[in-house]
């Protein structure tokens, strides 16, 4: 019995050691961890249940039936952050680059498919050189199986992927799917075709890191959503987004102790909003102050800055935010900036978080390249998300909400529960100098009278009670009250049901 013992200790530590001691001291000099260090920091400590340590690929061409190291290249299981359980894959680099194999698609859809069963997020750690070109079309449909099953997963429950080293080809589709990537700063890329290939077909001459880096892809491309400076850094984000996030579609997101008074009235708010209405300031410093403990999650802060998205507590309560940054395009509505928001919005709307969004928006962007981009039907997008969510929706509008980018941010009319503008709200359909311009066109020539008349706009108008006559607006509150307001309206709206018309699913102008 010993020696049977003996030897499945044997073998657990050949399996650990993954493509040996050079390789992994070669990863420790890229300043990377291995696949196994990562699993450790991700999870509570001694928390991880390991599935298929022994599995091993069945290739016989070009001399691999001699090669059969034990695990196949990944590491799959499950385990607990903070106590809630996560199903986890992490690709080792020491073994064949990470490339993957029929066995070790495998491997990665068997928890795939028990995280669904089971309700719990998926956590993709990905470092790998691509498919294993010795395998050719099985490796090919290990990749497109592990697609599939993304696919099921939307929605059902939280997916989350960390880039932690190369990512190319085919293996981008699958991170692209969830809901969530990260990337770790200059020792991360992402793909579809590398330099040299690009340089062979168009001619670029473009580095890996140019191309799909983490600054590429948090800033440019919008494919990640957030980039940090090492793996140690990744995984401890990554360990509190989740701390945010229900386990399934099933579920209500955790509620954490708080030691935040929900009512606590913050004066500095009375006068956040400059007096001049061209003036900029930061929209965070509303989010954050709002906030239990002052904690905001950002979610793509590198990209399209004008709108900010992200997770906060009230209550101890997850909520997402939606609001406009004045600081950047004025807060103006463009392509990127609706795009985010809107996949933001439906991610919300998926596992039942409730949405605050914080209006301040002027309108959509004029100009050449928006519509030949397309605004109007990304811009479309936000409507539809905002229009299709049940979750619980309240919107506080700050400063200005004009014309058709009022109804797109979580107007009333797009089922807003509840509706609330501060005193400083301008809801029109546009500023009143433009407004005046159109209405008062015979009276061009003469400044004293466009002048007389823009200030008549203003005064009724560029108000909030307009707005507030017709219902539109449910309650003007007094802007160092918001914090208060919105807690007790999410409160009152923990039970609400709402559903939609019966469909197979809808179709978003993508």
């Amino acid at each position: 019995m010993k020696d049977i013992l003996q030897q499945l200790e044997d073998r657990r530590a050949a399996a650990r050691l993954g493509g040996g001691q050079r390789r992994i001291d070669s990863q420790h000099a890229k300043g990377k961890l291995t696949a196994r260090e990562r699993i450790e920091l991700l999870l509570d400590e001694g928390s991880f249940e390991e599935f298929d340590m022994f599995k091993t690929h069945r290739c016989t061409e070009f001399g691999m039936d001699a090669d059969k190291p034990a695990g196949d290249g990944v590491i799959t299981g499950w385990g607990t952050i903070n106590g809630r359980m996560v199903y986890v894959f992490s690709q080792d680099f020491t073994v064949f680059g990470g490339s993957l194999s029929e066995t070790h698609a495998q491997k990665i859809c068997k928890i795939q498919d028990m995280a669904i069963q089971n309700g719990a997020p998926i956590i993709g750690l990905n470092d790998s050189g691509g498919a294993r070109i010795q395998e050719g079309v099985d490796s090919l449909a290990g990749y497109a199986e592990v697609f599939q099953r993304n696919i099921m997963a939307s929605g059902v429950v939280p997916q989350i992927s960390v880039i932690m080293g190369p990512c190319a080809g085919g293996a981008v589709y699958s991170p692209a799917m969830t809901d969530f990537i990260f990337m770790v700063k200059d020792t991360s890329y992402m793909f579809v075709t590398g330099p040299d290939v690009v340089k062979t077909v168009t001619n670029e001459v473009v580095t890996a890191e140019e191309l799909g880096g983490a600054s590429t892809h948090t800033k440019k491309s919008s494919v990640a959503d957030g980039a940090f400076e090492n793996d140690v850094e990744a995984l401890a984000e990554v360990r509190r987004l989740v701390d945010f996030l229900p386990l399934n579609n099933r579920e209500k997101p955790p509620v954490r102790p708080f030691f935040d008074e929900p009512g606590r009235i913050e004066n500095s708010l009375d006068t956040i909003v400059p007096e001049n209405p061209n003036t900029p300031y930061d929209m965070k410093e509303l989010i954050t102050k709002v906030a239990d403990e002052g904690d905001f999650y950002e979610i793509q802060e590198d990209y399209a800055k004008n709108i900010i998205t992200g997770f906060i507590r009230l209550e101890g309560q997850t909520v997402g935010v939606v609001a406009n940054q004045p600081m950047v395009l004025a807060g103006c509505l463009d392509i990127d900036a609706s795009r985010k928001a809107a996949r933001f919005v439906r991610f919300c709307d998926c596992f039942e978080i409730p949405i605050l969004t914080l209006v301040d928006v002027p309108g959509f962007l004029p100009g050449t390249s928006q519509e030949y981009g397309g605004v109007i039907k990304h811009g479309a997008k936000l409507l539809f998300a905002y229009g299709e969510a049940t979750v619980p929706k309240v919107t506080v509008i700050t400063r200005k909400a004009y014309g058709g980018a009022y109804d797109v941010m979580a107007s009333k009319h797009l089922r807003g529960d509840f509706n609330y503008a501060w005193p400083t709200a301008e809801i029109a359909v546009m500023g009143a100098k433009g407004a005046t311009e159109i209405i008062h066109r015979a009276d061009l020539g003469d400044a004293d009278k466009i002048a007389a008349h823009t200030k008549d706009y203003e005064d009724r108008f560029a108000t909030p009670f307009v707005a507030a006559e017709r219902g539109f607006i449910d309650e003007v509150i007094q802007p160092k009250s918001t914090r208060r307001r919105v807690s007790r309206a999410f409160a009152s709206l923990r039970n609400k049901q709402l559903k939609n018309p019966w469909k197979k699913h809808d179709n978003i102008p993508l």
